[in-house]
């Protein structure tokens, strides 16, 4: 093991190490200069996209359709203001009854809507009609339009009303009832007799009532690509619940477990493993509330006041319920597993007075996350704005196409049959590479950061171990600051390469196992013994290069914080050192890790319980904040929540790994004494005997 100090210089002529700063080099160079250039040009190349975001997007596509003019229902545009006229209606139920059919070639797209406040219902006594928006000769605003609730059939000349009632409009006929279903009026397949009647008795033409009117806007609402958009539109709604249950809570209760395990170290290990447990289970059964399983509070996709015996079937509903079974079975693995490491925990206990007794001497580290957790706040917020631009982005053109319809152009004062046919959003393949390159910005972004913190952390426990618990006059005043000022004028670019090949290992075992899926539900799978078996164990494989790469990473980060040295060069002295000493590590380390990796899961789950009673209240569930399904915005509070956890929790983890390093590098520097080694741990490892253990 010598070695592998060798390989720095950390002694003096006489063997003597020359205290902190003879181990933590002072007099580096920057290193990893190309790695750094290429995150910088990265940054640029992020900016621009996000660029083309802000200028091609509007979130407000993601829920809210087109009208026949083109204008998003729910905006404001130039020649009307929609705000609150947010539901797409189908004005023609013909058109809608054709694109139901088979071969037909009108596609539901190309039929003609308009945007409305509140969904039609056909008269009792008489017929409703829903007109064009008021233009041309048509002498009333808007808000009377909205008032006479879209009808001036009764104003129209006679010439209008026989285009009408060929459904060529500017008049149109409310016959199937219809119900706000995710800002789309649905139509229910039971036309009312009475409006049908009094259609045929004004010689309207013929009106299909069969069953496929109803499919199809119901077919075009539970499109995937439909479904991904209202679910990155939750997200957008829902920013209030991602700043309080995704930023604020966890980190209170980060520092509030930073506090504690300062101070109530022997105790930790079971409250962690206690709240885990509850957590799990609670937020369990809340997605069994919402799948319907668990009293009467399942997600709709109806929105607003509607028939209770008319039920809607939507994607949403067989997400959440898949949600919930997934989460019983995490949930079982979980309990099982904390209650077999019961025994374990006394074991835990002595590698966390480690840390804790660390924190208590350099104390700025409580405190230094909150400047790794500002950073990723800022940039979550532009990163979110963006990415619900990237989404909404694309071109809205005119539909072309060859079908034979013909609409009143009340501008033109004619039936044209030219521009019938309505607009739709047009993607182009970029949008989607942009769009991945966006979410692969942020892994990477979220990864450097935590990346950053670490190696900070590091130098500074570090420094304090190398002091031999000396004065300060040892130590580098304020070793936190210190330990950030080598890292930002020397070792960006040695961390930007560790955090890209995390971020590209993770991301790569993501896009496999998204084609294994795809791979599955099509029935494609390898059709032998070996094949299966070689196509299962790539999967192990990966997953074991990823944990790989991540622990050689997080002890990468230590080695730089120590020597200065480029990761790769980090890299190989951290993985020499790991390997003399995998048994020693392992044994004092694995429970330890356990334990974090537990309380990390209790920050993010307490994130997502509290994210669910946020989203319970009436605000989420009505009007045009609703959100179509918990989901989403839960799963991004998890997220956060671990992040966020996981910037403090490093305070804790590379405490440990870099006093265990250091520790190992100190024995075997010295034959098999630790001379560096502060009195206060080597009093905590004396108490399990771990010092023996890892001198052997």
């Amino acid at each position: 093991m010598r070695g592998v100090m060798g390989k720095y210089p950390s002694s003096d002529g006489n063997g003597e190490v020359n205290g902190a700063n003879g181990i933590i080099k002072t007099n580096r160079k920057c290193r990893d200069i190309v790695f750094l250039v290429f995150f910088i040009a990265f940054w640029i190349a992020m900016i621009v996209n996000s660029s083309f975001g802000f200028n091609q997007g509007n979130p407000l596509r993601l829920n809210y359709g087109l009208d026949y003019k083109g204008n998003v229902c729910g905006g404001k545009h130039k020649d009307f203001n929609l705000r609150e006229l947010e539901l797409t209606y189908y004005v023609n139920p013909n058109q809608v009854y054709q694109s139901g059919l088979k071969n037909s070639g009108l596609q539901l797209s190309l039929t003609r809507t308009i945007c409305l406040l509140d969904c039609p219902v056909p008269s009792e006594d008489s017929l409703n009609w829903v007109c064009d928006y008021p233009e041309g000769d048509i002498r009333i605003t808007l808000d009377d339009w909205i008032d006479m609730n879209y009808d001036y059939f009764a104003d129209l000349t006679p010439e209008l009303r026989n285009t009408s009632l060929e459904l060529q409009g500017p008049c149109y006929p409310v016959i199937f009832p219809s119900v706000n279903v995710y800002w789309t009026c649905q139509f229910i397949d039971r036309p009312s007799n009475v409006s049908l009647t009094h259609w045929k008795q004004m010689n309207g033409v013929t009106i299909e009532d069969n069953m496929v009117i109803d499919k199809a806007i119901h077919k075009s609402i539970n499109a995937r690509s439909a479904v991904l958009k209202r679910y990155v539109a939750d997200v957008g709604k829902s920013w209030p619940v991602l700043i309080v249950c995704g930023g604020l809570l966890p980190l209170l209760l980060s520092l509030l477990w930073l506090l504690m395990i300062r101070h109530f170290v022997p105790a930790m290990p079971w409250v962690t493993v206690f709240f885990f447990n509850g957590l799990i289970i609670s937020v369990t059964m809340f997605y069994y509330m919402k799948a319907g399983w668990i009293g009467n509070d399942a997600i709709s996709p109806i929105i607003g006041e509607h028939d209770p015996y008319y039920h809607v079937s939507a994607r949403e509903q067989h997400h959440i319920r898949a949600a919930a079974f997934l989460m019983t079975c995490v949930m079982i693995v979980a309990v099982l597993s904390s209650i077999a490491i019961v025994r374990r925990i006394l074991m835990a206990t002595s590698v966390l007075k480690v840390a804790a007794k660390v924190i208590g001497e350099v104390r700025a580290l409580i405190i230094f996350p909150v400047v790794p957790y500002l950073i990723l706040a800022v940039f979550y917020m532009i990163w979110l704005s963006a990415a619900l631009n990237l989404f909404s982005s694309g071109q809205i053109i005119r539909n072309d196409c060859t079908t034979n319809c013909c609409a009143y152009d009340l501008e033109a004062k004619r039936v044209s049959c030219d521009d019938c046919c309505g607009y739709s959003i047009h993607y182009t393949p970029h949008i989607a590479a942009s769009i991945l390159f966006h979410l692969f910005g942020c892994y990477w972004a979220t990864q450097f950061i935590i990346a950053c913190s670490s190696t900070v952390i590091a130098g500074s426990v570090a420094s304090y171990y190398w002091a031999r618990g000396e004065t300060l006059t040892t130590i580098p005043f304020l070793p936190v600051f210190s330990s950030m000022k080598l890292l930002t004028r020397y070792s960006l670019g040695s961390v930007a390469i560790g955090s890209l090949i995390v971020s590209f290992v993770e991301s790569t075992r993501f896009i496999l196992e998204a084609v294994r899926r795809r791979l599955k539900v099509a029935d494609i799978m390898p059709d032998n013994w070996f094949k299966r078996m070689m196509f299962y164990t790539s999967r192990v494989c990966l997953k074991f290069i990823e944990l790989t790469v991540k622990c050689v990473n997080r002890n990468a980060y230590i080695m730089i914080a120590i020597t200065g040295k480029g990761f790769f060069k980090a890299s190989e002295m951290a993985t020499d050192l790991i390997i003399s000493n995998i048994l020693r590590i392992g044994r004092v380390n694995v429970i330890g890790d356990v334990i974090l990796f537990l309380g990390k899961l209790c920050v993010s789950l307490a994130s997502a319980l509290f994210a669910f009673l946020m989203l319970d209240t009436h605000k989420y569930k009505s009007s045009h904040n609703k959100i179509t399904s918990p989901l989403f915005p839960v799963l991004v509070c998890w997220g956060l929540g671990y992040v966020v956890a996981t910037l403090f929790f490093a305070v804790v983890e590379m405490s440990i790994d870099t006093i265990i390093l250091s520790y190992c590098q100190d024995a075997d520097e010295h034959q098999g004494t630790a001379h560096y080694a502060p009195p206060l741990l080597i009093e905590t490892f004396d108490e399990q005997n771990e010092v023996q253990r890892i001198a052997q």
